[in-house]
């Protein structure tokens, strides 16, 4: 049973069939008006291996804490949305025999309706936290275009997630193996603002630079906290907020472009298509690597739950 001490039911009469449990921690801080971080759990699912994911889970889980806020790591289980998930249940979620599904923003409520389980994506996962009052989301880096997206139309459904959710996501950009510069057009067209932490350049997930310029910058998390409440008057849209990789644990630049293309190359030989390219390319970039892609996304998703941390704490103290 997931309900019980320490939980928190919160069922909503408009959509009947669904229920969310949440900690009695996060429903305590939302409360109380407290920064909180939502964290998805398709990275630690499908993105990270074992041990490295449940690792990589709990020091998220930290970084925000030590930056005053308080993070609610977001899954669903039996057919209930958990907001702010124990470690057994995100074990559980991520235990390799369950095999449990990616849930999009439109998958969560047939999960709900057939009881069934599933890690949140960047879009499940936003979905989740405007419902329950959640203004601020981290990850590694979101989806976008993807690269032959002429042909296969395929793109990352975190994009019109974004145009239509009112929550900041603070990522490392968004993967590598996308179509960067299709993405932060699309990002355009939909209206939901590109902002970069400390610079102009907007970041590449394992790299630091992707070579594309944006407009807009901020160089302290208060000033990012200002941007988006001040959006928020005019625009129902979520942001984006690029914080890159620090230059030192960047992935070597002839190393990415080998790995790159090696993953490419590997995932053609598979065949894979739709929602399996990017665990595909992922886990080639893992094996070609030798493992430094896992390390370089071990710490950007740190460094992203930390700003995310102190983004949530200055949007508390500047909300009325």
């Amino acid at each position: 049973m997931l309900t019980g001490q320490g939980y928190t039911s919160l069922c909503v009469s408009n959509f009947k069939h669904s229920s969310v449990i949440i900690s009695d921690e996060v429903q305590t801080a939302l409360d109380e008006g407290r920064g909180v971080v939502a964290l998805e759990t398709t990275i630690v699912v499908h993105g990270l291996p074992a041990p490295t994911n449940i690792e990589v889970a709990a020091l998220c889980e930290d970084a925000v804490r030590e930056s005053g806020s308080v993070p609610s790591t977001v899954g669903v289980l039996d057919g209930k949305v958990i907001v702010g998930m124990s470690k057994q249940e995100l074990e559980r979620l991520a235990a390799p025999s369950l095999e449990v599904a990616k849930l999009s923003a439109r998958d969560i409520g047939l999960a709900i309706g057939l009881s069934q389980d599933g890690a949140t994506t960047v879009a499940g996962t936003i979905a989740v936290a405007q419902r329950v009052g959640i203004s601020v989301m981290a990850t590694g880096g979101i989806g976008g275009v993807h690269r032959d997206a002429h042909n296969s139309f395929d793109e990352s459904a975190d994009l019109t997630a974004l145009s239509r959710t009112s929550v900041l996501v603070v990522a490392s950009g968004v993967k590598s193996i996308l179509d960067i510069g299709a993405t932060l057009e699309r990002l355009d067209t939909l209206g939901v603002p590109v902002v970069v932490y400390g610079t102009t350049k907007f970041p590449g997930f394992y790299r630091s630079d992707s070579g594309f310029e944006i407009d807009w910058s901020v160089a302290t998390a208060r000033g990012a906290a200002s941007a988006f409440l001040a959006h928020r008057e005019f625009s129902p849209t979520g942001m984006l907020l690029a914080n890159p990789v620090d230059s030192e644990q960047q992935l070597d630049a002839e190393l990415h472009e080998q790995a790159l293309e090696s993953a490419f190359d590997a995932a053609r030989k598979l065949g894979v298509t739709g929602r399996d390219v990017t665990p595909a390319l992922l886990a080639e970039f893992s094996r070609f690597t030798a493992g430094l892609s896992v390390a370089v996304n071990r710490d950007l998703v740190i460094a992203n739950a930390k700003l995310a941390g102190e983004v949530a704490d200055a949007m508390s103290q500047s909300s009325p």
